[in-house]
């Protein structure tokens, strides 16, 4: 099961929770204020091993609100 991002719309709490994927677009309760949550897009960084042996990135950068792109709250 995948873990999933959210930022409660209420009072801002960031939290990670464990979800199956057919449940990823059920409501969320903030874990502080019990307000509902909002999903974030997750950036995460992938490695592949190539056949010499070298490991190279594949993906990642930026944080998880912007997504790498530009974002005015974290300055990436």
């Amino acid at each position: 099961m995948p873990v999933y991002e959210y930022r409660c719309t209420t009072c801002g709490s960031k939290f990670e929770k464990l979800m199956s994927m057919s449940a990823a677009s059920d409501g969320v309760a903030c874990p502080e204020c019990g307000a509902e949550a909002r999903r974030l897009v997750s950036v995460f960084a992938a490695f592949s091993k190539g056949n010499g042996g070298q490991v190279a990135s594949v993906g990642g950068g930026g944080c998880a609100g912007c997504a790498g792109g530009s974002c005015a709250s974290c300055g990436h």
